[in-house]
């Protein structure tokens, strides 16, 4: 059953990279773990100011590893490492400066404002293009179909350790 819901990540990851259309993020609000992930798996995320991020996994006797490719992919594993052994909130600003958030925005209104007019600005771009653009978006991420359900195993485990229940229990 663990390994099932971390399989769950895999499957809505692997969705977004398959996905023939290009995927505008909408974060107005923290992300958490599995959140940062689909963060990171959108084509172009914008956001809030409040749109802190932030991996806890370790905390929980766990690790990042279902979102990690995502993450990394989105922000080089450098900042993937020091967010996943800081463990610690980060802001808007740090997500935008490491290439998560293309921009970031003082409030939803502002927010908002831009999606709608870039999702008006794509619409006008010959669909072809862009599908043949997300494919290159994504290129090196084909054995994506089985190293993320790899990584569900690995986390399905973990969370049933002993290390992990005694946290839990806390």
């Amino acid at each position: 059953e663990a390994t099932q819901f971390f399989s769950g990540f895999a499957n809505v990851l692997n969705a977004m990279r398959s996905c023939s259309k290009i995927i505008i993020g909408r974060i107005h609000g923290k992300a958490v773990g599995g959140g940062v992930g689909i963060a990171s798996a959108c084509d172009y995320a914008l956001a809030t100011n409040e749109s802190a991020i932030k991996l806890s996994e370790l905390a929980i006797g766990i690790g990042p590893f279902v979102i990690e490719p995502a993450v990394s992919r989105k922000i080089g594993k450098s900042a993937m490492t020091e967010m996943t052994l800081e463990t610690d909130w980060k802001s808007a600003t740090w997500a935008n400066q490491k290439g998560l958030y293309a921009k970031v925005f003082a409030n939803t209104t502002e927010l908002d404002t831009e999606i709608e007019a870039f999702a008006n600005k794509l619409a006008k771009h010959n669909p072809e293009a862009l599908l043949e653009m997300k494919k290159v978006f994504w290129e090196g991420t084909e054995n994506w179909n089985t190293l993320l359900y790899e990584r569900a195993e690995i986390s399905g485990k973990l969370v049933l350790s002993d290390f992990s229940k005694k946290v839990s229990n806390q």
